[in-house]
């Protein structure tokens, strides 16, 4: 098994989504949507990481925010998701994900994920070291400004 901090690497972190997406007996069970925010469950995982599922409806998505230390990887397990990253001058850019596609995030990114889709989209989020905290932040014009920061063991908590 290795270290948090081997696991929290690209090469090790995205397989190992990719393995939990690729158990639908795993995750399928805890699929729901909801349409007025979006729904996720905590899914059976090593000690030392945090695993959760999300459900988005259309025109669901999180605010601007960074995972603090953890690192994170997604896979889209349905539908199709945006993500939306900010670079410290506050430029977006977008990178689309669809059914299949792993994302790898690293510590202190500044993202944003939505699906700007029509139909319903499912991902698995593994975040290692576990998630203890996240940092909200908004654009203005030539500047990303940080907001709260809020200590937290949920996944993507509205801002």
């Amino acid at each position: 098994m290795p270290s948090t901090a081997l696991l929290a690497l690209p090469d090790t972190l995205v397989p190992y989504v990719r393995a939990l997406a690729d158990d639908p007996d795993l995750w399928r069970p805890h699929v729901r949507f909801d349409g007025d925010r979006r729904h996720w469950s905590r899914l059976p995982a090593r000690l030392d990481v945090d695993v959760w599922l999300l459900t988005w409806l259309p025109d669901q998505g999180s605010d601007l925010h960074d995972h603090g230390d953890a690192a994170a990887a997604l896979t889209v397990v349905q539908g199709t998701l945006t993500e939306v990253r900010a670079d410290r001058s506050g430029a977006l850019s977008s990178a689309q994900l669809g059914a299949g596609a792993s994302h790898w995030v690293a510590p202190g990114v500044v993202h944003d994920i939505v699906n700007r889709s029509t139909q319903p989209a499912v991902s698995i989020h593994v975040y290692a070291p576990r998630l203890r905290h996240m940092t909200f932040w908004h654009t203005e014009p030539g500047a990303l400004v940080r907001g709260r920061t809020v200590v937290t063991s949920e996944p993507e908590v509205a801002a």
